[in-house]
């Protein structure tokens, strides 16, 4: 019972995030254009929120959403194609809590207000929340080299869509992708490191989920 209503926080914290989030990018001008890195101004509609599901932020979070979702209907969840999905939601939102703490926060000041709540939650509590879900209530043991391959497609497809779209509207979601300030060469250093990190974690979970006793136990789950 706990478990399932652990799960259902983190979906409803996840929902509420992206609801608020729309509502802010519809009402931001769409003039003049910018296309400065990680603004959300500066265009259309459509285009705005092309922009906010390009975040990785948005991404990450919508996977743990769903897969929070899943958990809250049944926390003993398994299968093939869901354990690489599972993976991909928690080192994804692992990354965006500790590259937004340590390093993006700085840089970024949302307004008071709605903005605050919703960086509050996306960048802090949903992470905090994912970790210590999984830490607490599994599912485990699910993850081997089959899942931790299949889980790195996430990152590796959303590097390949950003660079891309960059190249066609020439707007990055992060200064550390913006091509046109630092080339191709410095952008493709970046993105083998992201993704050399993404594998790290990806590790990481891959041990604890071998170390860490099994969750939930049969008893509970029956």
């Amino acid at each position: 019972m706990i478990a399932r209503l652990w799960h259902a926080v983190v979906a409803l914290l996840v929902l509420v995030a992206l609801v608020v989030q729309v509502i802010i990018a519809v009402r931001l001008t769409g003039s003049p254009h910018d296309v400065h890195p990680g603004v959300l101004r500066g265009s259309s509609l459509i285009g705005r929120l092309i922009r906010l599901v390009s975040f990785f932020t948005i991404d990450s979070n919508v996977l743990c959403g769903i897969v929070s979702f899943q958990l809250a209907l049944r926390p003993e969840r398994d299968g093939r194609w869901w354990r690489p999905l599972r993976l991909a939601a928690l080192f994804g939102i692992t990354v965006t809590g500790i590259v937004y703490s340590t390093v993006l926060a700085a840089i970024h000041q949302p307004a008071a207000g709605a903005e605050t709540f919703v960086n509050t939650i996306v960048h802090y509590l949903v992470p905090i929340l994912m970790v210590l879900g999984w830490l607490l209530f599994g599912p485990r043991p699910r993850i081997d080299v089959r899942t931790i391959g299949l889980s790195l497609l996430f990152p590796v497809a959303w590097l390949a869509y950003t660079l891309l779209r960059g190249a066609i509207w020439k707007w990055y979601p992060y200064p550390f992708l913006d091509v046109p300030s630092h080339g191709y060469v410095r952008v493709a250093v970046n993105s083998v490191a992201v993704t050399l990190v993404f594998g790290l974690l990806a590790a990481v979970f891959a041990l604890l989920d071998r170390r860490l006793p099994p969750a939930p136990t049969r008893r509970a789950a029956a």
